[in-house]
């Protein structure tokens, strides 16, 4: 066990601020030596800026960082590294096309005259590579080799460079459950050596079977610190969500049988995709809720992506009364009558440079086609009818969506599909970031979309928004449907036991 009286890295009261946001707010955080450490939250809770701030990449606007003691403030990532502190990404930020040795002895060839001894080099990749027990042909191409090998190279490099702190940002994400066995080998032996290790994931089974410690951010604070060992799944869950929406209207729940007969059923039979999503079934019909709980990371944003065609899917099939729908794109679900309001409508949902206008006509023009374009006055007439309806804050339909508040634009996504007239609609996080008072607003739409007879499957780390919406409610975690809760099953208590069973 990793003697926790020695820090490698101390934090003490970070803090971090960008336009309008608080990333990071009096944040502390120490990593022992010999240590693997959990830094767990859900998105904006400041993971990724902490990290950002330890390594250079952000300047920090108040606080400090401590290496060994010693205050440290890197400008740059390579800086941070030529310190002793390496990262490796879920994405590897090496160099696909260069070989193994020439992406891990990168600036530090073996040199003879000024030129390259690449023998030399080549052994001496060999041998890093060896210390974590990885004999591969480092003549090859790394973009030759698997994603978990890359990651293991990527880990073999920093580790070379002579690293004290090395930061794992979900490293799991693309792997199997042979390579995580692998890599959680290679982390026990690095710890064993006295590394420190910080390890981002958003995978509970996986915290509790390699980490020493855990430590929760939530909106930018840190929740507390705590010994992986002593810390009941239950209780971390319930440390990670925390418990501060303000109240919503009355239940809506409504018993299945109410929904029998209507006009529109969705059938989800094992739908899947292989590194993804284990096979997933679910079954809506119009008017009919249903919420999709879980962690981040647990599959949530992945399965309504796989619906709607973003990723095609490589088992199973979705059904449209009875009949199945073509998913190979997102064009192709348009077309089936099918609507999706991403996670991140910054990058996924809006086009900021396009006015409130021309986002709100992108799907029903997407669904007619080109050749039969909406006129000038249409496309007016309903992007009114939608700024009424939704009180979107704009002073005309003319303004570009990105000099909107959050709030503002998320209603002008779901205005999109609401002028398009989709017959299931799929909402991921519809309420995150977004004011109290838009907020309640996007809850008491999602209820009235129903009661008009559409079908909705709603993401949410919520769980009083889900407990206060759904008619039924699916669980998810590590990429599978684990439980479904119908009628009075569903509250938070039910869905926090489904998460961590």
């Amino acid at each position: 066990m990793a003697d926790m009286t020695q820090p490698v890295l101390s934090v003490r009261g970070v803090g971090k601020v960008f336009p309008g946001v608080k990333a990071l707010q009096g944040v502390d955080f120490d990593l022992a030596v010999g240590e693997i450490h959990a830094l767990l939250g859900e998105n904006g809770a400041g993971k990724s800026t902490l990290i950002k701030v330890i390594t250079g990449v952000h300047p920090r606007d108040e606080g400090e960082v401590l290496l060994e003691g010693r205050a440290i403030a890197p400008d740059h990532p390579g800086e941070a590294q030529a310190l002793g502190i390496s990262t490796v990404f879920q994405e590897v930020n090496l160099i696909p096309t260069l070989s193994v040795a020439e992406n891990l002895m990168l600036e530090r060839q073996v040199r003879r005259g000024g030129l390259i001894a690449w023998k030399q080099t080549a052994a001496q990749a060999k041998e890093a590579l060896k210390t974590l027990g990885l004999e591969i042909d480092v003549n090859r191409a790394l973009g030759s080799y698997s994603v978990a090998v890359q990651q293991l190279v990527a880990i073999a490099r920093a580790v070379s460079l002579e690293a004290r702190v090395l930061i794992l940002d979900e490293p799991t994400a693309s792997l199997d459950s042979d390579e995580i066995q692998t890599l959680f080998r290679i982390m026990r032996e690095l710890k064993a050596k006295g590394l420190g290790i910080i390890f981002v994931t958003h995978f509970l089974d996986q915290v509790y079977a390699v980490t020493d410690r855990i430590t929760v951010l939530r909106n930018g604070q840190r929740v507390g610190t705590f010994v992986t060992a002593e810390l009941d799944r239950v209780d971390l869950i319930n440390q990670m969500l925390g418990r501060e929406l303000a109240e919503i209207s009355a239940h809506r729940r409504r018993d299945s049988e109410q929904f029998a007969g209507l006009t529109h059923r969705i059938q989800v039979e094992g739908l899947g995709r292989k590194r993804m999503l284990n096979p997933v079934s679910l079954d809506l019909s119009g008017g009919e809720i249903v919420g999709l709980a879980g962690l981040l990371g647990s599959g949530r944003t992945e399965l309504t992506e796989l619906i709607f065609g973003v990723h095609k899917a490589d088992s199973g099939r979705v059904l449209l009364d009875g009949e199945p729908v073509s998913l190979r794109s997102p064009r192709h679900a348009i077309r089936a009558g099918f609507g999706l309001c991403p996670e991140d409508r910054k990058q996924d949902g809006i086009v900021a440079e396009l006015s409130v206008r021309e986002n709100i006509m992108l799907a029903l023009q997407g669904r007619r086609g080109w050749l039969r374009p909406i006129s000038r006055g249409e496309q007016q007439a309903l992007a009114d009818e939608m700024i009424a309806a939704l009180g979107i804050a704009t002073p005309d339909s003319e303004k570009p969506v990105g000099q909107l508040s959050g709030g503002n634009q998320q209603k002008v996504v779901l205005a999109r599909w609401l002028v398009s007239k989709p017959l299931f609609l799929l909402l991921d996080e519809p309420t995150r970031g977004i004011d109290v008072g838009a907020h309640a607003d996007i809850i008491q739409l999602i209820k009235s979309l129903c009661a008009e007879g559409l079908a909705l499957l709603v993401a949410s780390s919520e769980l009083e928004e889900i407990e206060v919406f759904a008619d039924r409610v699916a669980v998810m975690r590590d990429r599978k449907k684990v439980s479904e809760l119908s009628g009075d099953e569903i509250t938070q208590d039910n869905i926090i036991e489904a998460i961590a069973q």
